[in-house]
């Protein structure tokens, strides 16, 4: 080989040690925030079940995780956003939880007269009569 080939060479074995050295660097890592994403899984999923009941119990878990991931994020810096995020979903559902419990034990109290009926048309004319306030004078308390 003659002096050019050589340097030619030696510019290329040059290129593939520099390519080969940043495949293998590791890149460095942004902290990350566990506790921030399983809490907010569960407020996201507890607001959209809290209509069925299911939601408030996992939206007590997603708000006790919550506050342990804001008090990790305060510590690391990592996954503040999620953790307010986690926080409110959270509670939003436990107060949709709550409402629709009320709501349920409202709707229970008004129409008890009408849970042994003979059909369903019975049931459903018995309701409309108890929710609309047009109940027959036997009926009043």
């Amino acid at each position: 080989m003659n002096a050019q080939g050589i340097e030619t060479h030696r510019m290329a074995s040059a290129r593939t040690e520099a390519v080969g050295t940043r495949l293998t660097t590791p890149r460095p890592t942004t902290p990350r925030n566990g506790l921030a994403t399983a809490a907010l899984t569960l407020g996201v999923t507890g607001l959209l079940t809290s209509v069925v009941f299911v939601g408030g119990p996992l939206a007590v878990i997603g708000l006790i995780l919550g506050i342990a991931a804001l008090m990790t994020a305060r510590r690391t810096g990592a996954g503040r956003g999620k953790a307010v995020t986690a926080l409110v979903t959270s509670a939003l559902a436990i107060v949709v939880s709550g409402l629709v419990a009320v709501l349920v034990l409202w709707y229970a109290d008004q129409t008890q007269e009408c849970y042994r009926p003979d059909s369903f048309h019975q049931y459903t004319q018995c309701v409309r009569l108890h929710l609309d306030g047009d109940r027959p004078a036997s009926s009043h308390r």
